[in-house]
């Protein structure tokens, strides 16, 4: 899909960041048929523990398993986002390794570390040395299509692919058609979207030059409100936080005690809400809200929509990736290159 970004950020997008955002439904409906039929998976009945590898733009796929399928599977789900696998990673396990480039060194570091522990693999990845590795290993790869521009741009087509394996063994049944229900509301909702005066531009107005501290609530709302932190960083380059309730309620409200001069100056709270909160979520909402109120420059709130959890998360997930674009557009930022990561790569690679 064609989209055109506002006028000042034309010739500042030079990696068609909007582009991409805007054809997120289309990549969750393709990740469906590239994940479904894999050989070399493991029966349902030898796995006895699932964990995901990877970082940054790739690790958020994790944390979308978490919050999506973790309460419905029958076995626990771990994230790791570093170089070490935990001690019980072994014959009973499934272990995703996803990298967008497949050289994210973590990745391929502890997915060497399960292949030597006897786990099964599955790669998600457009190539690297994660797919040279795999294909020594015998395990499935799912592909990461190569016209996506950047990691944080692949979400959809490295999330998407875990739970459609989960699905196929027995571990996640009704995966597709929650997919499908997700894929329905990003429609709808990038149709919202890319209209001048949308919700994101509006948001990002309001937020300005502050820095973004995002609330979220349980595992989906920790999700989403990580990946709001990070495209903003990544995106529009600049600062931003995250919480989590009901947590945030027994330690970080605490921090705003002091300098409200200052915060009140600087900070923009923004809520991202869901169907799925629990009750006394919904009141701690309210109240830390009415108290932030006092001590930073505005406070937002953003509802999720859609049918399922999966939907709802990539809902916020979409909203959030047009917010940050907007950012950057407001900045003058080209919102595709980043700089500094590439040279602390290269920096990490001299040794």
């Amino acid at each position: 899909m064609n989209v055109i970004p506002p006028t000042a950020a034309r010739a500042l997008d030079s990696m068609g960041m909007f582009a991409a955002a805007a054809a997120m439904p289309e990549q969750l409906a393709s990740a469906v048929g590239a994940a479904h039929g894999l050989d070399g998976l493991p029966e349902k009945a030898y796995v006895e523990n699932v964990v995901v590898l990877g970082m940054g733009g790739s690790g958020i796929a994790g944390d979308v398993m978490v919050a999506v399928a973790g309460p419905f599977l029958p076995v626990p789900v771990s994230v790791v986002k570093s170089y070490d696998l935990p001690d019980f990673v072994g014959p009973g396990s499934l272990v995703f390794a996803i990298s967008f480039s497949g050289d994210t060194e973590e990745t391929v570091e502890a997915a060497g570390e399960a292949a030597d522990a006897g786990a099964s693999l599955v790669a998600v990845t457009n190539g690297g040395e994660l797919a040279g590795l795999a294909e020594e290993w015998g395990a499935p790869v799912v592909p990461v299509p190569s016209d996506i521009p950047a990691p944080r741009a692949a979400l959809g087509a490295m999330a998407i692919p875990p739970l459609v394996v989960l699905e196929d063994i027995g571990l996640f049944p009704g995966a597709s058609q929650w997919v499908a229900l997700a894929v329905d509301q990003l429609r709808h909702r990038r149709d919202q979207l890319t209209r001048p005066g949308s919700l994101a531009e509006e948001l990002a107005q309001r937020i300005g030059r502050t820095i973004p501290l995002v609330h979220g609530a349980q595992s989906l709302g920790a999700a989403a409100a990580l990946r709001w932190k990070s495209q903003i960083n990544e995106n529009a380059k600049t600062p931003a936080f995250s919480a989590v309730y009901p947590e945030l309620c027994h330690n970080e409200i605490v921090g705003w005690g002091q300098h409200g001069d200052v915060t009140r100056q600087i900070v923009t709270l923004v809520n991202l809400r869901h169907d799925a909160e629990h009750p006394q979520v919904v009141r701690r909402f309210q109240m830390v809200s009415e108290i932030l109120g006092e001590v930073v420059a505005d406070v937002l709130e953003v509802h999720a929509q859609g049918e399922g959890d999966l939907a709802q998360l990539f809902d916020l997930v979409l909203t959030g990736d047009f917010v940050s674009l907007h950012l950057a557009a407001q900045e003058g930022v080209d919102p595709g290159p980043v700089p500094v990561l590439d040279e602390l790569k290269d920096r990490l690679g001299q040794g």
